[in-house]
């Protein structure tokens, strides 16, 4: 099984839970209802409850959530089974699914839960701070059926054209401008001077963006995950890739952004400008928090922070197990019960989201054997149709590696500054994030660039 894969419903998760919507119209509130009589057959001895009934609601966009998740997720093993009902904005209620086998099964069936969120978005306020990430968007990753199939032909065609080998190089050369830029210091925030510039820069080139646009997207990006008002993200947003797709369709390039303009679907300056949404939110902040999250592992853990004595593993199996245990969306894979529906004994109300916990799942007792290395089961990839693409996943963990061995090739001494328990996490429903990630280390002089050799046909 492929690294980032997970199993089919065929492949041994079916039966552990149970559908059953009702066939009546759309009910107005999620109260339990007598299901039709060919329904009625269940696995439980107890008829089963609404997802208010469960417990308590926990909000999971807090600061103390966000300073540590796991605490919680062991809690709402402990208390709520597979099913917790949660708050991701003050008010906002949704339901969080922490049972791996019930989350393979959920992301898998599209007929009774949909990506499209416009019936649940018409219900909420639409300054939500947190609507930017989740609000409908004509791309893949918000839309069903015919549209799904023709954004995602078209981007993963566009993906399908990145050279891996050209991408290694292109790491490499925005890496080490980077660490010469703080190597005679002796500290260093990784984050702000070395980690989202770096996949900034990398991303910037694989699509195709100059720099004067791509500063607007950077300023965009930063909102989106920020909580800033919807109105100015969309704005800034719309206003930058509509000036990249009109540059891309009169001067086209070896790029992400040409290949999208130019594929056969034909997609419109609107929906180009949401296609590229997601390959900025999903390009930036996933590689930013996954090479974070791998670092403090390795700077922090006896198997690579020199405190070993034998072989340090390799930092692709660091990456596997911060996948598992920590991946760089916890909480995502949002979809949106077509109608009431049943869950594990569990009524769930049409049209409100019901959130995936990668983290939750991965780290689950069902699932999680304390093996990482080229694990092809954890959820960090999402699961069904609108999982993120092979080429994006494959993509996102070069560019972690690269950005991670070429640092620590440079800075083989490179220390936190500060006690891991002092490190501070973004609070929000969704990424797990540092603020920062200060390092200590030598200094040492600035390595020489030089540049590459000219291209020769006849080379090699």
């Amino acid at each position: 099984m492929a690294p980032g894969s997970v199993p089919s419903c065929a492949d041994g998760v079916a039966g552990h839970i149970r559908f059953r919507s009702t066939t009546s119209r759309r009910l107005r509130r999620p109260t339990p209802v007598h299901p039709p009589a060919q329904t009625q057959s269940r696995p439980h001895s107890t008829p089963p409850v609404p997802i208010e009934a469960v417990g308590p609601r926990i909000p999971i966009y807090t600061q103390e959530f966000a300073a540590d998740p796991h605490r919680f997720y062991r809690a709402m093993r402990e208390g709520y089974r597979s099913l917790v009902p949660v708050e991701i904005w003050a008010g906002v209620p949704a339901t969080l699914v922490i049972g791996y086998h019930t989350a393979v099964r959920i992301l898998g069936d599209t007929h009774r839960f949909s990506a499209d969120p416009r019936r649940w978005q018409a219900t909420v306020p639409a300054d939500l701070p947190i609507m930017p990430m989740i609000e409908w968007r004509p791309n893949a990753l918000r839309s069903n059926g015919a549209e799904h199939t023709r954004y995602r032909t078209a981007t993963n065609d566009a993906l399908a054209g990145v050279n891996l080998y050209t991408l290694r190089s292109t790491v490499e050369r925005a890496a080490l401008p980077l660490v010469n830029s703080f190597c005679e210091t002796g500290s260093a925030d990784l984050i702000g001077q070395y980690i989202l510039p770096l996949v900034f820069v990398v991303l910037n080139e694989l699509i195709g963006c100059p720099p004067h646009i791509g500063q607007q997207v950077a300023q965009a990006s930063a909102a989106l995950f920020e909580g800033v008002d919807t109105d100015t993200v969309n704005m800034m947003l719309d206003k930058a890739l509509r000036e990249l797709t009109v540059l891309k369709r009169s001067q086209p390039a070896d790029d992400i952004a040409t290949r999208l303009v130019q594929h056969p679907v034909g997609l419109t300056d609107t929906e180009m400008v949401h296609q590229l949404v997601t390959c900025y939110s999903a390009g930036i902040e996933i590689p930013q928090n996954l090479i974070a999250g791998t670092l403090l592992l390795m700077l922090t853990d006896a198997r690579w922070n020199g405190e070993n004595l034998g072989f340090a593993p390799p930092t692709g199996s660091a990456l596997d197990e911060i996948l598992a245990t920590d991946p760089p969306l916890a909480n995502y894979c949002i979809v949106y019960p077509r109608q009431p529906i049943v869950v594990d004994n569990v009524w769930l109300p049409a049209d409100q989201p019901v959130i995936t916990s990668t983290a939750a799942c991965n780290t689950g007792p069902e699932i999680n054997t304390g093996h990482f290395a080229g694990n092809g089961w954890n959820l960090a990839w999402g699961a069904g149709p609108h999982a993120c693409p092979m080429q994006a996943r494959t993509a996102s963990q070069l560019i972690a590696q690269e950005a991670i061995d070429q640092l620590l090739d440079i800075l083989p001494e490179l220390r936190l500054a500060v006690p891991a328990e002092q490190l501070q996490w973004r609070p929000g429903p969704f990424h797990r994030a540092l603020t920062a990630l200060p390092v200590t280390f030598p200094p040492s002089n600035p390595l020489r660039i030089t540049p590459p050799p000219p291209f020769s046909p006849n080379h090699g």
